[in-house]
């Protein structure tokens, strides 16, 4: 992939009534997807989530979802800087109607899977948050759907938080081979917000010989596509702190979340 494939600016994957719709066709692999979904006041949308498993996640705002004759009531938040929030997991082979009535911006992460789970509710007081680093390299994880905290079938998720002027996804790592132990293989797409009208910068770079290669400055609404390679730093404007949501999955029989770092960076107080 070029520079331009790996880094897409906000409105370049718009399609429909999604401001980002990334899926494998477009990603050129073949299991993780991510939609954002922006909905007006008293807006409606259906859903048919197909070969993937999909959770709904308030960015901003709060809806409801009915999903196999289940009726989810999500709060939401006012925004993805004001804490974690509620969420919602919707199965393969579904229709769900979204419904918001005083709008608000919604992420779908994705994921091709095998297993139809149920639908569920996710409450926002059992998502565990996670003081990760230390000084110029401290960031707040939220694991709402990390591969210990909440049952999917491939599906991987969580949310970041980087306080303005600091580096996360730190030191840089990676998950594209599959090593029984220590590595799983994991395809991953990075959505980022910026508090106020700051920015940051994505760093993607290879771990084989014409593998990603990437050093972006990324603004809110864009997103970036990690198929392999290191990838980090992620690093915040002073100022400015910087969010995004990760959102992965892989080939592999296991869920599960295994990753090195490179050798070349220390890893002490800083993972």
């Amino acid at each position: 992939m070029t520079d331009q494939q790996l880094h897409v600016p906000r409105g370049g994957a718009a399609r429909g009534p999604y401001a980002l719709d990334i899926d494998p066709e477009r990603a050129g692999w073949t299991h993780c997807s991510l939609r954002v979904l922006d909905l007006g006041p008293g807006g409606t949308h259906h859903l048919t989530t197909g070969d993937s498993e999909w959770i709904l996640l308030p960015l901003t705002g709060g809806c409801t979802v009915l999903v196999d004759g289940l009726g989810i009531e999500l709060l939401g938040r006012d925004g993805v800087f004001g804490g974690v929030t509620d969420f919602a997991y919707l199965p393969r082979d579904a229709h769900a109607q979204i419904a918001s009535g005083a709008g608000g911006r919604f992420a779908l992460a994705g994921a091709k899977c095998e297993r139809r789970l149920p639908a569920r509710y996710g409450p926002a007081p059992e998502v565990p948050v996670e003081a990760r680093g230390s000084g110029r390299c401290a960031r707040e994880v939220r694991n709402f759907a990390a591969a210990d905290t909440f049952a999917c079938d491939r599906l991987i998720a969580v949310e970041v938080v980087t306080p303005g002027g600091n580096w996360s996804s730190y030191p840089p790592h990676k998950h594209d081979e599959h090593l029984p132990g220590k590595e799983a293989e994991l395809e991953e797409i990075y959505y980022f917000e910026i508090d106020g009208d700051g920015l940051g910068y994505q760093r993607v770079s290879p771990s084989r010989p014409g593998g990603a290669d990437l050093l972006a400055e990324v603004r809110g609404g864009d997103a970036v596509l990690v198929p392999d390679g290191w990838h980090g730093p992620s690093i915040a404007q002073p100022g400015h702190a910087m969010y995004y949501l990760n959102v992965m999955a892989g080939p592999g029989e296991e869920r599960e979340w295994k990753i090195r770092f490179h050798p070349g960076h220390r890893t002490e107080g800083y993972r």
